[in-house]
This record gives C-alpha cells, structure tokens and sequence, in this order.
C-alpha cells in the first residue's frame, strides 16, 4: 500500500462491526474498502476452544484495561475487550441473544428514529442462521446458532430447579420475545468458536477491492474543514495516511470509537482541554453515558462431581422482573459450570450463578489524558452507582438462592460459598454485591444516538455537525439492551450497512 491511498469506505477497528461492514460494503465490486486493526491478524490458538475463553482477556487478543477505583468497592474492576481479527467476538463467551424486545423501547428517548426492536428484527434476521427454526428467526445468515447440543448436566439441574422455583421454561429464550429460563444460542459451531472474522470477514478476504491492515494505530481522523476525508495510523514502523473518498466509519467499539473521537479534538471543551488535546469541534456527549452490565456471582461448591465442561461454561440463561411492575425483564440469571474465584474461599468442585442488573440506570465516563495514542483510556463506568441497579441485582440473588436450594440440586450436595452466610439480610447482601462483582464485558453509550444536543450520532449515525463520518458499534447504543451484547452490535452493523449504502 502507498503512503497515502483512496478508499470510498475506511473502517477503523475490525471487530464484530468491522467484520460485517468489511464484508457487505466490499459485496459492492466498484466500491473500495479499507479495515484498520489495532490488534494482530493471529490470534492465540485459544480462540477457538471454547471453554477457553476465560483466559482470553490477559491474552494477545485483549487490551488489558481496567477501571478506575469503583465508588462500592474501592477497587479499579478488569474491563476486558478483543484485540485483533474479530475484536471481542473472539474473546468473549459466545452468547447470542437479543435481549428482550422491552429494553429496545427507550433508544428512542434523545430522539433516535428506526431503532425500536421491530425496527432491527430484519437485521437480528440478516445476520443469522438459527438452528432451532423459532418464529421471527433468521435461516440465512453467516453466523450458525444453536444451544448447546449436550448441556452440562449441573447446568440442567439449575434449569429444573428454576422451573422447581415456579420461573416459565422459554422455548427461545435468544428471540427476544420471551421471558424464563432455556438454554441460550451460542456462537459455536462444530465444538469452535465461530466469530465474526470466521463468519463475515474471512469469506471477503478474497475480494479484490478490500484491503485489511492489522497491526496499525489509527492516531487521528483527518479533516478538511468540517468533512472527514481520512485517517493517519502508524503500521510496520511508518505513519500513513488512507483518504476516504466517501465515508470514514467509526467501529472501534465502545472504548475505541470514543477515544479515536476525543483524540482528533472531537468531544467535550473541558475534557478536551484537560488533556491539552486542541478543540476541533465541541461535542459534550463523546466519552459520556459509558454504562455496562456489572455481574455478581453466587458461587457453590458440589459434594457430586460436576463434568468438565464441553461449551462456553453459561449455557443456560433467566431474563426476569425485579418487581411485578417493571415494565420487562431487568434482571439476568446465568448458570455458570465453573466455581468462579471469589473473595471468600477456593472451590475446586463446583459451579456458579452469575446475577447483573440487565438495565442499568448508573452511568459514568471514557476519558482521554493526551492525544498520545498509545495511552490506556480513562474508563470509569460508575458501577452501582444508582440504588436501583442494587435492588435489581438484589432480587436476583434472591431468585438465584430459591433455585439453588430447590430438589432438583439437592443431590450435588450443595454448599454457597460466597457470598455465604456473611450475606444473609438486605444491607449485608448489597454490600456485599457492591464490593464483589466483575464486567459482565457489554459496555456501551459513549457516542449515543440521538437527535438533540447530548447525542453523539444521529438517527444514520453520522456524526453531529461533521461530514463523512459515522459510528456503527456498540458506543452508540443509548441504553443497553437487557442481553449479552454481541448480537446487538451485529444487528447495528447489519443496518448501518443499509444506511451507508443508502439502501
């Protein structure tokens, strides 16, 4: 490649988005399309295993953040995201589920048009092949999805002793439309991960008019007066500059979109200052509205041995309501074939419930302290910050408790360790979810689509006030949906695809 090369679509960051952007746009034979990554093109062999993936986020393929100090526990939380072909869709734990339909409701609220549930159903369809064949499913998609085909017989006892606990039995609890407990859509295919490099970029590779660049730090965007007609990124030692002769496309994922936004002066005037980064266009919302699923986890120890496991470890999944009146489910139960290492003692035999608020109120931010690309973010998602995320994850302990003591676990020869008996009244158990929990891996909100003053994007999410730039990632979902996030982001890039091609 030249030092300086003309694409009618760059994308930046070839995770999830990127892949399936890089794919359909490039579908277009006259249209030239470049994707810049970060992260390598060869990733650890890990990546495909699928119980591996635990490992995955201190590995090659992550970044390594982690947040600042946390206001409930006093201690920065690991926030791990991908790194390379595929980004966090080959690191994370492979779950495809929409979310309940309630939670697509409020996008809508800064003024986002054509992004209810409905609105997005067609590309939820686009993107997959469903294996069960339930109504409102897609049969054509490149990404292949199905439950696991022999669930962890531990996992099976929780899926009993939730039903034993009076919760509804889903048929397709991934659709969206339902609500109870079932075995959830994974992204494995033939006992391997399937990503969305494997699914959408990799069968592109081999089209002439699309160029993939790994191992290249986009720096800055650049501009001509308020239009986006490139990006300068430094690869193999040497800074380079790619031109868009039509569009730049934002697809760095939450964190990186975000950053790449606020390194190019593009973002809040103070926060802009502070980093003694040059104001170039004053947008207050960038870096804003950062929020994600925070996960506690109920963690037992089993007299019976529980198998190794086969899939993901979470094959099986609750969505369920707080109170009798919320308005949908809130809250998350995942059952979990490991003993996940928790503050009060090791298990070596056993297995977890894992509890997140699914639509967290509390929001915090992603900050910048240079325009030095190659500094680690600033990120401080404000966890538990609203009491209402902690009544939410309250419930769901109280849910989760029911479950593990029903019949249907009683021959495992059940003991919790953590929280425990230390947990055991309101007060003891929020403190103690407030002190103890991790990412659940799904943030999201940084460049939030809207149409009034605090949006970063609008309803085609091109920037607000600039030209020839859009963001097309998870960073511009104004309020996460009630799911595992990754499929979301799919359906986002489906459409943005549509949009860019003014289909």
């Amino acid at each position: 490649m030249s030092s300086l090369s003309v694409y009618d679509y760059i994308l930046v960051g070839a995770g999830t988005a990127g892949c399936v952007l890089a794919d359909r746009l490039s579908q277009d034979e006259n249209a030239r399309v470049l994707l810049v990554e970060a992260g390598s093109a060869t990733l650890p062999d890990a990546v495909t295993h699928p119980p591996a993936w635990p490992a995955l986020a201190a590995s090659a393929a992550g970044w390594g953040d982690v947040t600042v100090a946390q206001r409930g526990s006093g201690a920065p939380v690991a926030f791990p995201r991908g790194k390379g072909l595929g980004g966090s869709s080959a690191i994370n734990a492979m779950v495809f589920a929409r979310g309940h339909h309630t939670s697509y409701e409020s996008w809508g609220d800064h003024g986002a048009k054509g992004w209810t549930f409905e609105d997005l159903l067609p590309y939820f369809q686009r993107s997959e092949t469903a294996v069960s064949g339930a109504t409102g499913r897609g049969s054509n998609g490149p990404l292949f999805v199905a439950p696991a085909a022999e669930p962890n017989e531990v996992l099976l006892a929780c899926l009993n002793g939730a039903v034993e606990a009076g919760h509804r039995r889903a048929f397709d609890i991934s659709g969206g439309l339902e609500e109870g407990f079932a075995p959830v859509d994974l992204n494995i295919v033939a006992g391997r991960r399937q990503s969305a490099a494997d699914a959408y970029l990799t069968p592109a590779l081999k089209r002439h008019n699309l160029d993939v660049v790994t191992d290249a730090v986009v720096h800055r965007l650049v501009f001509d007066g308020t239009r986006c007609t490139g990006v300068e990124y430094r690869a193999q030692g040497q800074v380079r500059t790619a031109a868009a002769a039509g569009e730049v496309v934002l697809t760095a994922g939450t964190v990186g979109s975000a950053q790449l936004l606020l390194r190019s002066g593009i973002g809040p005037e103070r926060d802009l200052r502070r980093a003694q980064v040059d104001v170039f266009h004053a947008l207050p919302g960038v870096g804003q509205n950062l929020h994600d699923h925070p996960r506690a986890n109920l963690v037992y120890r089993a007299q019976r041995l529980v198998p190794a496991a086969r899939n993901n470890h979470g094959e099986i999944l609750g969505l369920l309501r707080s109170a009798p009146e919320a308005d949908g489910p809130d809250v998350q139960i995942i059952f979990i074939d490991i003993p996940v290492p928790n503050p009060v003692a090791p298990v070596e035999n056993g297995f977890t419930i894992g509890v997140s608020p699914l639509r967290p109120a509390s929001r915090g931010t992603l900050r910048i302290t240079s325009a030095d690309p190659y500094a680690p973010p600033v990120i401080d998602p404000n966890y538990f910050s609203e009491e209402q995320d902690v009544q939410a994850v309250l419930s769901g302990i109280t849910a989760a408790r029911r479950i593990a003591w029903s019949s249907a676990l009683a021959e495992w020869g059940i003991e919790e360790v953590s929280p425990g008996l230390s947990a055991v009244d309101r007060q003891s158990i929020s403190d103690h979810a407030r002190r103890y929990f991790g990412s659940y891996c799904h943030p999201v909100g940084t460049c939030m689509m809207g149409e009034d003053e605090v949006s970063v994007v609008d309803s085609a999410l091109r920037v607000r006030g600039l030209d020839g730039l859009r963001v097309a990632d998870a960073a511009v979902i104004p309020s996460i949906p009630s799911n595992n996030t990754n499929a979301t982001v799919y359906a986002i890039a489906e459409k943005a695809a549509d949009l860019l091609r003014g289909a």
